[in-house]
């Protein structure tokens, strides 16, 4: 697989030449609020680049483990309101999520997930962004009242 970095963040619809001469598109995901990464690559599951169609159910997460290829564990909480106590208590989730090429994550670094269709036994969400190429969005859970 072959990823190049830009020196300016490519627009959906961009056309983009690799070294080996194979001409890539950056496709619109259907997010308007994501901005596409700064790198282009030619992996065929990503939802940039590639193929893969994601599903609308978005969650932002905090990256906890980087250890296998093209794949990261991650850690979703919200916080859950118990109506018999009248209080809240915070809930946690770990997933494993596929990482495209062109996304350089790390442990500890905020990303925004999309579900997409299974790739395998354990990965059905792929990474479509850092938190900080995202433009005027709030995840449901910072909403919350915290605990």
């Amino acid at each position: 697989m072959t990823v190049v970095k830009l020196q300016s963040r490519p627009k959906v619809g961009d056309v983009v030449t690799l070294p080996d001469g194979k001409k890539v598109e950056v496709k619109n995901i259907g997010v308007p609020y994501v901005l596409p990464p700064a790198a282009v690559c030619d992996d065929p599951l990503c939802p940039w680049h590639g193929h893969l169609k994601i599903r609308l159910k978005l969650l932002e997460v905090t990256v906890e483990k980087v250890r296998m290829h093209k794949a990261a564990v991650v850690t979703h909480e919200w916080v859950h309101y118990l109506p018999k106590y009248n209080r809240y208590e915070r809930r946690r989730r770990r997933m494993r999520v596929r990482v495209p090429e062109c996304i350089e994550v790390k442990p500890g670094d905020k990303v925004i997930i999309a579900e997409t269709r299974p790739l395998s036994k354990t990965i059905a969400w792929v990474v479509i962004g850092k938190k900080e190429d995202v433009v005027e969005w709030k995840a449901k859970h910072e909403t919350l009242p915290s605990v």
